[in-house]
């Protein structure tokens, strides 16, 4: 039994495989759930990981994912995880800077620009569809947000996004290892409302994901605990008086055992040091 996707339990916020892709139709409020996509002779099921879930299992061998066509699963015997470079696929958009990288432009839609706060004060610029913006910043597990601009297409908004990130301040995407730093504190507020103050927000946003997290957990990568909930990819776990941080995609590839391992953990005491 194979791990080939995750669902984070934002709409649209899936990978099965990860394809970088933005589609998705609703916006949800509160805490979510997820849960795991794991396949098995060429079917592929689906594994529950909402708050309070109980999940007990091994992490083995980890290989390519493969894919995943009309709902069955196609193996891959490649050593490379999470795919190898036959099942890798890259969202182009994600890559734009104003100059379509497609055969043909396709994003005529009207597309808004934003503002992300990641505890406590990296701050990034990014653009999506307008129609998913909640979703867009969930997904990604954004602790503050604000919609600054509004444009007719993809192609200026991308072109006014990069210009933006080339400054000091902003950066364009900001990686899960950062987002970990910030788990369970707040948003330096003062640098936030700095960065506001440049620009005349149309809405503001803030989340919350209900971990109530009172420290940094431990990040690492297993399937074993009580669930805590979700932050953009990234599952929370309780596990033997600790909590921990799981990236899910880090769990895609790897086959899945009913023997939990015994082994040392990380405490959560100290989680802040190094």
């Amino acid at each position: 039994m194979q791990v080939v996707g995750y669902e984070t339990g934002v709409a649209g916020g899936s990978s099965g495989p990860d394809d970088g892709s933005e589609d998705g139709s609703s916006d949800p409020d509160g805490p979510v759930g997820g849960g795991l996509y794991v396949a098995s002779g060429g079917s592929v099921d689906y594994v529950a990981a909402d708050p309070g879930t109980e999940l007990a299992f091994g992490l083995g061998e980890r290989r390519c994912a493969g894919t995943v066509h009309d709902g069955d699963h196609v193996a891959c015997d490649a050593p490379d995880a999470p795919y190898c470079d036959d099942h890798s696929r890259v969202w182009v958009c994600a890559r734009c800077t104003g100059t379509c990288l497609k055969d043909e432009m396709d994003c005529h839609e009207s597309h808004a620009m934003y503002l992300a706060a990641f505890a406590p004060d990296v701050l990034k610029v990014g653009v999506t569809r307008e129609w998913r913006l909640n979703t867009r910043l969930r997904e990604q597990g954004a602790d503050r947000a604000a919609h600054i601009r509004t444009f007719p297409d993809g192609r200026v908004a991308r072109e006014v996004e990069s210009e933006l990130a080339a400054g000091d301040d902003l950066v364009d995407r900001v990686r899960v290892p950062t987002k970990l730093d910030g788990f369970g504190r707040a948003v330096d507020e003062a640098t936030w409302e700095a960065l506001l103050d440049r620009f005349d927000p149309i809405e503001r946003f803030e989340f919350d994901y209900g971990l109530d997290l009172a420290e940094r957990p431990v990040a690492e990568t297993m399937a074993a605990g009580t669930v805590r909930g979700w932050k953009g990819r990234v599952l929370v776990l309780d596990r033997g008086g600790s909590t921990y941080a799981v990236d899910a995609r880090d769990l895609v590839g790897h086959e899945l055992t009913d023997a939990v391992p015994e082994r040392e953990l990380q405490s959560s005491l100290g989680a802040f040091g190094g």
